[in-house]
């Protein structure tokens, strides 16, 4: 899978990344600092009827201990990627942003 990237300043140009390119890289938000997790933990969540990623759905990182848990995701929709870079994927999303459970 090749992901194409449009920037949001004119003096960038696109870039594009394959999956296996981004895997190991930790996911960033820009609003707060937080690492949410990493590109390889990760589950996209596609438009069947475009084939366009509508969001990445980030487990949420909880203790060793609750590892059979029903663990929360945080989705981000594909619009907050701000950056893909050579070490982290910058994300853009407040605290409001819903959790959910799958």
């Amino acid at each position: 899978m090749i992901f194409k990237f449009d920037s949001n300043t004119p003096e960038e140009r696109p870039t594009k990344k394959k999956l296996s390119e981004i895997g190991g890289q930790e996911i960033i938000n820009l609003y707060d600092g937080e690492k949410l997790g990493i590109v390889a933990d990760v589950d996209l969540l596609i438009d069947e009827a475009t084939g366009n990623i509508q969001a990445l759905l980030i487990p949420e990182q909880r203790g060793s201990f609750s590892l059979f848990a029903n663990k929360g995701h945080v989705e981000v929709p594909w619009s907050a990627i701000r950056k893909i870079g050579q070490d982290t994927l910058i994300v853009d999303i407040d605290e409001g942003m819903k959790r959910t459970r799958f």
